[in-house]
């Protein structure tokens, strides 16, 4: 008797009071279903940490755990184990709840009330615990015992819902929470569970008996919050089923004149703009949505929802990507990141940031064009107050119209914090701007002012690129008269380097015009292929069209206008595509017109070609060089205009020099720059090597053959090492196989013990992966097929390296996981020099690798990343780690 008068009751008396509490503070989320129960959402990492001490739970425990012990004959043991299970479960502490949960279960097995309690406050645990599918495997053994029994179902019924919430079968999860509040005892369970419900039937669009349960919930003893939601939605639905217009003086805008509803006013407007949505009105849906935000000082969550319906709304209906940009952004900003389809929203935000950086080139370089045209007189003055409006721009607030005079607008973001007046902008800062110049300086020494000024060699497309990305007009053109920025660090400075960037002579306007086309392509395409906005893209082609007819896309151009006609305007499409197979018949778009295969066939192609040049290299290997030179004129003469020619002329040399002497070399290595001028892989390394002989040309010509074999009785060639015995497994640190060419004086490192990859635990909420600056960063190719032989990839890496790269030092090295291989490229000082090298690397590597395009992938990482990837799943972690912290 004391253990049930005393210690049980008592017990239950602390868990009900913690229960009221708890239901007084648990913090819903009403624009989400709300959990059947006042439980935390399950995570997918979830950390197991002691729970946190709480008097009445702790008091609930020591009572259970008295009963156990003291009074092990009493009929209340169960009761006993019970209670301890629920404090530790309310705790937080769900392994240990779980774990006495199951025990009364096996214990009591032939009490079936106690069992069903039991099993139901387990599968609890395990739902917490994220064990989906063993929580599952218990709800239906105690769904088939629960079949007998006559009372107290109402909470198995109620927790087996919130698994088909879960679960998102939707349908499922009504039905058995219309039993459960009919069955249900608890006055607020019924409460919250009708609200549920409600919202379950609202999203299966049966608003009639939505209505109903909102309408139920409403006229309860429902905390204020949820009868003020359930007021906001048995309006809203009212008029959805009704079909009569929102009139912004009545309805839902009614709720506005209570002051009890002061601190819901942004959710009011919300519910405004969703009915205007429903309804088509998009513009004044938005107008709503901006007073929510408005009217969003506490709710960031609210806040968060606004921002993106105003994101949807521009980018579904209204077409303005940009503006949408804008949005997606603040939405990322502020939403929690467990917020269903959080992944989807911030994909949307990086995709569209591709938009707005072409945008700002061709605002950029229009306003550049613009102020060129003017008199010389007038052009300081015009740079003058163009420079201060961009000083200032920081300072003033967003316009609610997107402009493109405004360079800086789709670089900015919603809730970017205003900055202050005075000197806080970095160029108006001398002292700051002295020390830049000065570390810039130690470091670099006089460099040019351009695009890529840390890469030797560049193409006209890497010219472009950095400005691409955003960079600005002043910093990305290259000043007509070749000065450097290391002179005077103020605003005058900066006046008169803008000046001199300017595209005033032929050549630089034709710079300045390629830039634009190049973003009006890009810009359209990507409505065409990412938006399948296929009008947009139109309109941008057309654009293009009328501003330069005769740019250097129009292929390109005619074909994807030929397809987006296809079915809209035949006749127009008819003309498009007469266009492509008479001006551009020996292009790719006009073979795919005539032949729907031709894309497949030229993959197919592709591919033969890698495995051909992967036997030519086998042969190189082998030093069978008469069967190099065989193969390399085979297949240049097959195919002349192949981007794989060029190598197989390097090829070629190369064992031309390993069999004949100096001038036979000569004559192969000039072949290569005559034919192959605009190669970024072989040509530039050819050059360098020409130079180097042309240094040492008494020498060359002693040998007997031009490039020997390291011997130790013969003078060494520069960049020649000692064979090395190498590692399978994890790390191979041989040298570039190209490095035999090209002649410096180079010790012979030691090979490195490789760095043990330590395991990770998996059941960590957080990345293991950090986001700290690092000394060394490397670029990473992962190729996802362990069995492919990669010699000749790693031989393109050192082509393009030493040719491009002459002076860093570069070195590339190989890792075997399971699964993938992974060629890393060592090292780069810091994220910008990383960052560089991609941008020039990424182009080429479909002539780099000789593997399928489908099957590598480039990324950059950190040293202190890439010692964790030890597999498969760990390479693809980072790669989302990457995606969210490195945008």
């Amino acid at each position: 008797m004391t253990a049930r008068y005393n210690y049980i009751y008592n017990s239950k008396v602390l868990l009900t009071e913690y229960n009221d509490g708890l239901l007084q503070s648990y913090p819903d989320n009403y624009e989400k279903t709300l959990p059947v129960y006042l439980d935390p959402e399950p995570q997918v990492n979830l950390v197991l940490t002691p729970g946190a001490p709480n008097k009445q739970l702790d008091e609930v425990i020591t009572k259970g755990q008295t009963i156990i012990n003291d009074k092990s004959f009493s009929n209340y043991i169960d009761d006993a184990y019970m209670l301890l299970g629920k404090a530790n479960y309310l705790k937080g502490n769900y392994f240990i709840a779980s774990e006495y949960f199951d025990y009364v279960a096996k214990a009591y097995d032939k009490d079936l009330q106690t069992f069903i309690m039991a099993m139901n406050w387990k599968a609890r645990s395990q739902m917490e615990l994220n064990n989906m599918v063993v929580a599952e495997k218990i709800l239906d053994t105690m769904l088939r015992a629960a079949d007998n029994l006559k009372k107290d179902i109402a909470e198995p019924l109620a927790t087996t819902a919130q698994m088909r919430i879960y679960q998102k079968r939707n349908k499922e999860a009504i039905l058995l929470l219309e039993n459960a509040v009919r069955s249900s005892d608890e006055k607020q369970f019924r409460i919250r569970w009708r609200y549920i419900l409600a919202q379950l039937q609202e999203q299966e669009n049966d608003l009639q008996n939505a209505f109903i349960n909102y309408t139920k919930v409403e006229n309860s003893n429902a905390p204020f919050e949820m009868y003020f939601h359930a007021n906001l939605q048995r309006i809203k639905l009212r008029a959805l089923i009704s079909g009569y217009k929102v009139d912004e003086d009545k309805a839902l805008l009614a709720l506005l004149k209570d002051d009890k509803n002061f601190d819901y006013t942004d959710q009011i407007y919300y519910q405004v703009g969703e009915l205007f949505s429903k309804e088509g009105k998009f513009v004044k849906a938005e107008e709503n949505y901006q007073k929510s935000v408005q009217k969003s000082t506490k709710n960031q969550n609210q806040k968060a929802l606004s921002y993106l319906k105003i994101a949807d709304l521009n980018f579904k209906e209204l077409n303005n990507y940009i503006k949408a940009k804008l949005y997606y952004d603040s939405t990322v900003l502020i939403m929690p990141k467990n917020f269903p389809d959080y992944d989807n929203i911030v994909k949307k935000a990086d995709n569209l940031q591709y938009l707005t950086d072409r945008y700002t080139i061709i605002s950029k370089e229009d306003t550049a064009q613009m102020i060129a045209k003017l008199p010389a007189t007038d052009r300081e003055a015009k740079v003058k107050a163009y420079l201060t409006q961009k000083i200032e721009v920081a300072t003033i607030p967003i316009a609610n119209n997107q402009s493109l005079n405004n360079p800086d607008f789709p670089n900015q973001t919603l809730n970017s914090p205003q900055t202050g007046s005075g000197n806080t902008f970095y160029f108006n800062n001398n002292a700051a701007i002295s020390t830049g110049f000065a570390d810039f300086k130690k470091r670099w020494g006089n460099r040019q002012l351009e695009d890529n000024w840390r890469q030797s060699q560049r193409s006209s497309a890497q010219e472009n690129a950095q400005v691409m990305s955003g960079g600005n007009v002043a910093n990305t053109i290259a000043p007509a008269n070749g000065t450097t920025a290391a002179t005077t660090a103020d605003q005058t400075s900066i006046e008169k380097q803008y000046l001199d960037a300017l595209p005033v002579t032929p050549e630089l306007l034709i710079t300045s015009d390629q830039k634009i086309i190049d973003a009006y392509f890009e810009i359209a395409s990507f409505y065409q292929q990412e938006l399948n906005d296929k009008k947009e893209a139109n309109k941008i082609y057309d654009e293009l069209l009328r501003r330069y007819p005769n740019n250097n896309h129009l292929a390109a151009i005619y074909y994807s206008l030929y397809l987006n006609n296809k079915g809209v305007d035949e006749n127009r499409s008819n003309e498009l595509k007469q266009l492509v197979l008479t001006k551009y018949p020996e292009s790719n778009y006009a073979k795919t017109i005539l032949d729907p295969s031709f894309s497949a066939k030229q993959s197919a192609m592709e591919n033969m070609a890698n495995k051909n040049y992967n036997v030519a290299f086998e042969a190189y290997a082998k030093k069978d060089y008469p069967s190099v030179i065989k193969q390399a004129n085979d297949n240049v003469n097959a195919f002349p205009n192949d981007d794989l020619a060029p190598q197989y002329a390097y090829l070629k040399a190369i064992a031309v020099g390993r069999t004949s002497k100096l001038d036979p070399l000569l004559a192969e290595f000039n072949s290569i720059t005559a034919q192959y001028p605009n190669d970024l892989i072989v040509t530039p390394l050819v050059r360098d090597h020409l130079k180097y002989i042309e240094a040492n040309l008494a020498e060359f010509k002693q040998r007997p053959v031009a490039l020997i074999d390291f011997d130790s009785n013969e003078p060494r060639f520069l960049s020649q090492v000692k064979p090395i015995a190498l590692p399978t497994k994890p790390l191979n640190t041989d040298i570039n196989a190209a490095a035999e060419v090209k002649p410096v004086e180079t010790a012979v490192k030691p090979v490195e013990k490789p760095k043990e990859v330590k395991p990770v635990d998996v059941v960590k909420p957080t990345s293991i992966f950090s986001a700290a600056t690092s000394n060394e960063y490397y670029y990473v190719i992962d190729v996802a097929d362990a069995t492919l032989t990669l010699s000749s990839s790693r031989f393109g890496i050192g082509q393009f390296n030493r040719g491009n790269y002459p002076d860093n030092d570069l070195a590339h090295k190989l890792v075997e996981l399971d699964n993938n291989q992974l060629i890393y490229i060592t090292s780069f000082i810091d994220l910008e020099d990383a960052k560089i090298y991609e941008s020039s690397i990424a182009g080429q590597l479909k002539n780099i690798m000789k593997v399928p395009a489908n099957l590598y992938r480039g990324f950059i990482i950190s040293k202190e990343n890439f010692e964790k990837l030890n597999s498969r799943d760990r390479v693809n972690e980072y790669l989302d780690f990457l995606k969210n912290n490195y945008k």
